[in-house]
């Protein structure tokens, strides 16, 4: 797939974040390098309800506004899309960090978050990523108390023809995955990915069986997991920042997947997410099927956002 058609489906995906951010960047005032009161006003308004959050919200309107008054004593050819633009990309681009899989064989993914994020579905979304660069892909089905989550990530395992390590519901999940990544050292696999019984932030007991899924998996090898990947979801706009907080603290998170995007109006959130704890956002889900799942890039998210072309 062409980037451009990737950017097409980012642009399609943050439709609806972008329609109400836009407006304050309508073709009448794209143009114009001028800040009146009601366009900040109106702007503000519009940050918050795509769950910027308020500290980042006015922190962004008063860069935006010294950057528009440096830009008109310099006399810049600008605008303030454009300068607006610069910050979020400046925001942004400590996070734009993609996985490196490096020399660990396997390398083991841990995949982390509440019920509903999308975590399984993510699973089945990577591996297929990673077969496409002709990596060998084991799962686990860590996920052992969802009822039919087993049977959910069998299911991703046939359709892209990857084998999966599973046990009963109600099995141990940490020696599920303590197994899946005996056996894919065994195979000598390339990647590993484990899913995990979705849980509350709030869930005291539920985190700590998720710090003993990781103590099991690193007496295997003693850097696993490789990476701890949170998957979030967009719509839960603020909570969803504070389930990141509380699940780095507890598993010191490596990456985070931030999904159904395509859903919310409250895609600011990864300005807050990015803001606040700085993390690599490996990736993002924008949409159903396969493809909508994509590396995270600051410009083009950016661009996405804001309704300008990706080459801009």
């Amino acid at each position: 797939m062409t980037d451009r058609s990737l950017f097409n489906r980012l642009k399609s995906g943050l439709s609806k974040t972008r329609d109400l951010l836009s407006p304050s960047f309508s073709k009448q005032k794209v143009a114009e390098l001028e800040l009146s009161d009601e366009l900040l006003e109106d702007f503000e308004e519009r940050l918050l309800i795509a769950d910027v959050g308020v500290e980042l919200v006015q922190t962004l309107i008063n860069q935006l506004t010294v950057d528009v008054a440096d830009a008109k004593r310099q006399r810049l050819q600008t605008s303030v899309s454009a300068l607006f633009k610069k910050r979020i990309v400046a925001l942004l681009e400590p996070c734009n960090q993609a996985i490196i899989l490096g020399d660990n064989k396997p390398f083991a993914i841990l995949v982390i978050g509440v019920n509903g994020a999308g975590k399984t579905t993510t699973i089945g979304k990577l591996a297929r990523r990673l077969k496409r660069n002709r990596k060998q892909v084991m799962l686990a089905a860590g996920d052992t108390f969802r009822a039919a989550a087993v049977e959910q990530l069998v299911t991703w395992g046939e359709r892209n023809d990857v084998p999966v390590v599973a046990q009963a519901t109600g099995a141990d999940s940490a020696a599920v995955i303590f197994d899946a990544l005996e056996s894919a050292k065994a195979r000598n696999i390339d990647v590993l990915i484990a899913d995990t019984a979705g849980r509350l932030h709030t869930q005291n007991d539920l985190m700590t069986e998720l710090q003993k899924v990781k103590r099991v998996m690193q007496k295997v090898d003693p850097a696993a997991p490789h990476e701890t990947l949170l998957v979030i979801d967009a719509s839960m706009g603020q909570n969803a920042l504070r389930q990141a907080q509380e699940f780095h603290r507890s598993m010191q998170v490596t990456g985070l997947c931030i999904t159904k995007l395509d859903g919310s109006a409250k895609g600011g959130v990864v300005l807050s997410i990015a803001d606040q704890l700085g993390l690599p956002i490996r990736y993002i889900g924008v949409g159903e099927s396969i493809d909508d799942l994509q590396v995270f890039d600051a410009v083009q998210f950016a661009d996405a956002l804001l309704g300008l072309e990706a080459d801009t």
